[in-house]
Parts: structure tokens; sequence; C-alpha cells
């Protein structure tokens, strides 16, 4: 396979998966693999929690892909796929765990339109502790916070995590 249609199938899997992400998210964490997601949504009291597990799980296909293509022989796009799901990965890493959560201390600020939109949607995300009852499921596309209030106070704010004391 020549680079460009390799490059080509790279940008497809990253794009795919933000729905892939987002259904996993919606109908696995936030439903029979909530056992381990839970643990995301309460304050966290180490370095790591269960939801992690999670990353470990999402890399197999990744590596399965990858070794597909470089090593069994199954052809480069098998190899392009794979790296398309490993690029997501990082991505959703660095948006989510490092921007998002800061599991890693840094000084960033999102200050742009887009950033500023995915990060308070995601924070919104976090605003219901309970399994049912949340929105916004997705990392890099998200509806706007205008909307995402809007529906939970539609909800009667049904799950909505209590205000910290000041």
């Amino acid at each position: 396979m020549s680079p460009l249609p390799g490059l080509l199938l790279f940008l497809a899997t990253i794009a795919v998966m933000e729905g892939v992400a987002y259904a996993a998210h919606r109908w696995i964490m936030h439903g029979p693999g909530w056992f381990l997601h839970a643990s995301h949504h309460r304050p966290r009291t180490g370095p790591f929690e269960a939801n992690d597990l999670y990353a470990v799980i999402f890399a197999i296909p990744s590596i399965l892909l990858l070794l597909a293509g470089v090593q069994l022989g199954w052809g480069a796009g098998y190899a392009w796929v794979g790296a398309g799901v490993a690029a997501y990965g990082a991505i959703y890493f660095g948006f989510h765990d490092v921007i998002v959560h800061r599991r890693i201390g840094h000084r960033y600020v999102p200050r742009g339109r887009y950033m500023k939109r995915i990060v308070q949607a995601h924070r919104l995300h976090h605003a219901v502790e309970t399994k049912g009852g949340t929105l916004s499921f997705g990392f890099l596309v998200a509806p706007s916070p205008e909307s995402l209030k809007a529906e939970l106070v539609r909800r009667g704010r049904a799950g909505v995590r209590a205000a910290r004391d000041a």
C-alpha cells in the first residue's frame, strides 16, 4: 500500500474511533462495564483507578491489528488501522487524562472555543455521578455546554453531584 492511501486510512480510523469511543462509553462503560467505570466518577484516592483497565482493554485491538499487518502478513492496511486506533488512544489520553483530569501536572488552560467546549462538556458529564442520567459521551465531538446544562435541568438534575463546600 502506498503512503497516501495508508495515511487516509489512518485518518479515517481516527475519525471512526470517536464513534466507537462514544458507543463504548455510553453502552458499555455506563452499562455492564460500570463496575470498572464507576471509579472514574468518584474522587481518585491514588494514582490509579479501576477504570484504567479500559486503557489496557482498548489497546488490545490496536496491538492485534499492528501485529497482523506488520508480522503476520495480513497487509499494510491492518497496520494503518492499528496505528489509527493507537493514535486515537494517544489523543484521548492527552485530552482526557492530561488536560481534563490533570493526571499529569501542567499549566495549560484551554482558551480556544473548541477546547473550552469539549473540556466543559466532559466536566458536565462528570457532574452526574450515577450510572444513568449522564450525558455527553464523546471525547472530541461534544454538544454545546448550554444544551447540556439545559438537558440536566430538564432531567431534574437527577444524579448530579452535590456542590463541594467552598
